[in-house]
């Protein structure tokens, strides 16, 4: 596995060796050891979680907030999406900046969001299915986040506003100025 960091600090997109014949492929999308060791972490998942979308629907930008904050693994198993990673980190040297990485089935890339970051994506297939790894447990309380079309932050989400499908809860999440020193990394 190949790991590049990003320009926001801790945030990597890993890339697996993937092994191909005749037959199809196979390639390890996951080794503990292997992980930490790339990144320089002590990450240990402890909740996976799938999520199936059509194209257009937008889900994020999202957060657990405080002692219930996630680092996450995500990748795409089945179409492509725009994944997106915000840093919310207080005091960090790209606080406020984000990255956008096409995550899909043919490209097998993950990225690794740590905690502190926002994070969404917006589906530009037909469908596609969206896996995460978590590395804390999910609290309904700690939920927080911040509207996806904050104009502070700048997101081109590739899929024009008028095509997306954004949950109404999304919709009236607050703006990033608002969530400021709440999301905790």
């Amino acid at each position: 596995m190949k790991a590049t960091e990003t320009k926001l600090k801790g945030c990597f997109i890993l890339e697996p060796v993937k092994l191909g014949d005749s037959r199809g492929y196979f390639f390890e999308s996951f080794n503990e050891i292997t992980f930490n060791n790339l990144i320089g972490t002590d990450a240990h998942f402890v909740q996976d979680n799938q999520s199936f979308s059509t194209k257009g629907v937008l889900r994020g930008l999202h957060a657990q907030a405080g002692e219930y904050a996630q680092a996450k693994l995500v990748r795409v198993l089945q179409g492509k999406v725009i994944d997106v990673a915000v840093d919310a980190r207080s005091g960090s040297d790209t606080f406020g900046q984000h990255v956008a990485v096409e995550l899909s089935e043919e490209n097998n890339l993950q990225l690794f969001v740590p905690r502190g970051f926002l994070h969404g994506f917006v589906v530009l297939s037909e469908t596609a299915t969206f896996f995460y790894k978590c590395d804390n447990f999910y609290n309904k309380e700690s939920e927080c986040g911040v509207k996806f079309d904050d104009p502070a932050l700048d997101i081109d989400w590739v899929i024009p506003a008028n095509e997306m499908l954004v949950s109404d809860k999304d919709q009236v999440l607050p703006s990033f100025e608002e969530v400021v020193g709440r999301i905790t990394g």
